[in-house]
Order: C-alpha cells, then sequence, then structure tokens
C-alpha cells in the first residue's frame, strides 16, 4: 500500500490566518505601534498549538489501518457494453468516517473503458461493511488488469488527508460483442437470423457429396452411373450420395490498415470479427467446420476448420486480442501460407476493403486460391462513401467530394466486375450489414449444394 499524506483545507486556512497575523505584527512593530510583544506571544504560542496538533493528527491518520477494499469484476466484457462492478469495503473503525473512493482503470497508453460513478464519496458506519457500484464499457478488446483502487481518509481534526492506493488486482477480457451468445444462452438461430434481417431463399436442390460405390439398383439415377467402375466390374455400379454436411469453412481476416476505419463506435476491424463470429455460429449449427486464417497482423494466427460448439469459444478465445496494425495486406503471401496449411476444399471468406490499387496482386491470388477453394470476397464499404454519394450539392467543396466520392466507387466497382468476371463472387458491403449478407450468401449456396 502506497500512502501520502496531504493538508486539509482547514489547515491551510489556519496556516493563512497565522501568516496573516504574522505579516501584521510585522508591520505594527516596524511602526512602533501596539503591543507587539504580548501579541508576538499568542502568536507563538498559536504556532505552536497548531504544530502540535498537525503532529498528532498525522500520527493517528498515518497509524490508522486502511479498509478491506475488494473489486467484483465479471472476467468477461462484450465490446461497447456497459458493465457493472462493485466495491464491497470492510472495516473496523468504532466511529463513523468518510471516504472518498477512485477505481483506477488498467494501466497503459490511452483511455479504454468509459466510465460513470468510478469516483465516489460515502460514509463508513461502525462496525458495517459498504458497497458502492459504477459501471464501465470497454472501447478496445484484449486482456486488462485493474491493479489498484484509490482511497482518501480524512483525520480526525480534519487537518490532513491520506490518500493511499490500495493493491487490489481484477482481471478481465474484453471480446467481440458476440460474447453475448456465450455460455449456453444462445437465441434460436431462425429466431437470430430473422432480428438481423437474413434472407431465406428457395432451395433448388440438394447439397450431396460422394459417399461410395454400390451396385446399380432399381429407382437409381442414370447419372448416378459411374462408368469406369461399370466397366472394370462389367456391371453396373453407382455412386451413392449422402447430404453434404461436413464442409469448412475459413475466414481469411485482414488485420492491416485499411482496416482501420471507423464506422460507428465499430472499426471495419471489428465489424468484420462480429461477421466471423455470426457466420461461425450458423454454420457449427449447421454442422460445418470453422476456421480462421489471418493476414497483415504483429503475430498472423491460423486456427484449423473444426465442426462441434466448442469451436466457437475456441475462435473467441483466438481473436479477442487481436487487432488492426499499420501493415499494408499482402494478399499474395496470405494464400500461399493457406494453400500450404488447408489442403481440403473449403469456402474461404476473405474479408477486406479493397483498392483499385489491388487489381493486379489481387485478382491473381484470388484466382490461384480459386482452384483449390470455393473463394467469397467481402468488401467492406465506408458508410460515409454512401453519405457523401446521397448528399445534395449545393456548393464548390460539396461538388469536388461527390465528384471525388463516384470516381472513387467507380473504381472500387471496377474492381469488383472484374473479379466476378474471372468467377470470384464478391460481397460489397457497409459494414453494419456484413454479417446479415454473409450468412444470407451462405445458407443460399448451401441450400443450393454450390459450396
Amino acid at each position: 500500500m502506497t500512502q501520502m499524506l496531504r493538508p486539509s483545507p482547514r489547515l491551510l486556512r489556519s496556516l493563512a490566518l497565522l501568516l496573516g497575523l504574522a505579516v501584521l505584527l510585522g508591520i505594527l512593530e516596524s511602526l512602533g505601534h501596539g503591543p507587539t510583544t504580548k501579541l508576538a506571544g499568542v502568536f507563538w504560542t498559536l504556532l505552536f498549538l497548531l504544530a502540535l496538533a498537525c503532529a498528532l493528527d498525522a500520527f493517528w491518520l498515518w497509524r490508522l489501518p486502511s479498509p478491506r477494499v475488494q473489486r467484483q469484476l465479471s472476467g468477461s466484457l462484450a465490446l461497447g457494453r456497459w458493465s457493472e462492478v462493485r466495491i464491497d469495503i470492510q472495516h473496523d473503525y468504532p466511529r463513523m468516517l468518510p471516504l472518498n473512493l477512485f477505481d483506477h482503470g488498467p494501466a497503459g497508453p490511452g483511455n479504454r473503458f468509459d466510465v460513470e460513478n468510478a469516483a465516489q464519496r460515502i460514509v463508513l458506519r461502525p462496525n458495517r461493511s459498504a458497497q458502492l457500484s459504477y459501471r464501465l464499457r470497454p472501447t478496445s478488446r484484449g486482456d486488462f488488469t485493474f491493479e489498484r483502487i484509490e482511497i482518501s481518509l480524512p483525520s480526525p481534526l480534519r487537518l490532513w488527508t491520506s490518500r493511499r492506493y490500495l493493491p487490489v488486482a481484477s482481471a478481465a477480457r474484453v471480446y467481440p460483442d458476440f460474447a453475448r451468445l456465450k455460455g449456453g444462452q444462445l437465441l434460436a438461430v431462425d429466431n437470430w437470423l430473422s432480428q438481423l434481417g437474413v434472407r431465406q431463399r428457395q432451395r433448388r436442390d440438394i447439397g450431396l457429396e460422394f459417399n461410395q460405390l454400390r451396385e446399380f439398383r432399381e429407382g437409381d439415377s442414370l447419372r448416378q452411373i459411374d462408368w469406369k467402375a461399370t466397366a472394370r466390374q462389367r456391371t453396373p455400379i453407382a455412386k451413392e450420395y449422402q447430404d453434404e454436411r461436413d464442409q469448412h469453412i475459413i475466414f481469411m481476416l485482414d488485420c492491416g490498415r485499411r482496416m482501420r476505419s471507423q464506422d460507428g463506435e465499430l472499426t471495419h476491424f471489428d465489424h468484420a470479427l462480429n461477421a466471423c463470429l455470426l457466420l461461425s455460429h450458423v454454420a457449427l449449427r449447421q454442422g460445418d467446420a470453422v476456421g480462421l486464417s489471418t493476414f497483415a497482423a504483429e503475430h498472423n494466427r491460423y486456427l484449423a476448420p473444426v465442426k462441434g460448439s466448442a469451436q466457437l469459444s475456441l475462435l473467441l478465445n483466438t481473436v479477442y486480442d487481436l487487432d488492426s496494425t499499420q501493415r499494408p495486406a499482402d494478399y499474395s503471401a496470405a494464400v500461399r501460407q493457406l494453400l500450404v496449411r488447408h489442403k481440403r476444399r473449403a469456402l474461404v471468406v476473405l474479408m477486406t476493403n479493397l483498392r483499385d490499387e489491388d487489381d493486379a496482386e489481387l485478382l491473381s491470388a484470388v484466382k490461384q486460391l480459386g482452384r483449390q477453394h470455393r473463394v467469397l470476397v467481402a468488401s467492406l464499404r465506408e458508410e460515409v462513401l454512401d453519405e457523401l454519394r446521397q448528399t445534395p450539392v449545393q456548393s464548390w467543396q460539396e461538388a469536388l467530394d461527390y465528384c471525388g466520392t463516384v470516381d472513387f466507387l467507380n473504381a472500387r466497382t471496377t474492381l469488383h466486375e472484374r473479379l466476378i468476371a474471372h468467377g470470384i463472387p464478391v460481397l460489397d458491403v457497409r459494414p453494419s450489414d456484413l454479417g446479415p449478407e454473409l450468412i444470407s450468401r451462405y445458407l443460399s449456396w448451401k441450400k443450393a449444394g454450390t459450396l
């Protein structure tokens, strides 16, 4: 515990009065007026008494034990959501004592939390515990440690204030906002998707995958006949199929500088993380395997596709402290790395923010990836672009902004059209719409059997 004694306003006022009295005595003595000797004796007596009172008061306060303080904080917090923190105070003081308390946030640069009522005042009653509470809202993800709580105690004569820093350590992890679905209280998929506006599309065919060869039976379709096996066995051999459920989905997540754009309270990167987790939840409920591969991060991460509800928790714990960087996106290196790590055919969702300068490198990398996997490019579009395009033009500056926006969007659209022309589907969406659009596309391909 660290303790510092500070003079109270009462002590400062007393010293100011004595100083004024000393100045007045000096003036009177210099002018040769008044009974300065008696007044000087009174002054020195008052100064001695004040010094004695200060010493005794400070000694008592210094020896006064600190109350026992505990912080009750959830170990898992959701990004951008308010949570309550409770402070429990226990003490053995025989008399009422006012206490000022302030809970310090995590150490380190930057303001990582918004707080309400973190500094409070309470009167401790004799031999009775007390409780305080305040609210906080994380503004960034990751691991955080709350290390200390600051309290201020007054001395009996109110001449001193003891500021003490109590070591009260609490650890918390801040997860993406999707963390509210964790803990066995998941919403039904249909209700969740309907809240997000996901469009259910009519199924055109049944998604099937090869299971085994067997003899041709009555009722089989001619399309099921394996002609090579039939020629070898000299009897009709048919292919048997089963529902195509065991599919792999891999998210290629761009952690580079383009994902640092801010729309609302969240960055594009946080929107992309939420969309990954949302689609992962839906795909895992459908029996598919989900994995992750990042690029342009400080330390790139790879999570192999696995089925089962436990994969969602593993995915959350893999990405909760992941953040965007100032690095440029190297699509070619990211594709080469993924092709080495994962051989089986999968749906690869590339989540990034495309620019027209990405044309040659991106097209080459995605075409290489598309030879082995089904690829979907999700390109996040800044909401400010839509706002500028719809704003009425009434001035020269607004005309320049409008023309620049339209020119940028046209170049972006040209790149998207070039990808589509090479058989690479593209989602051009605002960050807030990314989750519903991804799920809508996934469900339509799943039902059509084209994954």
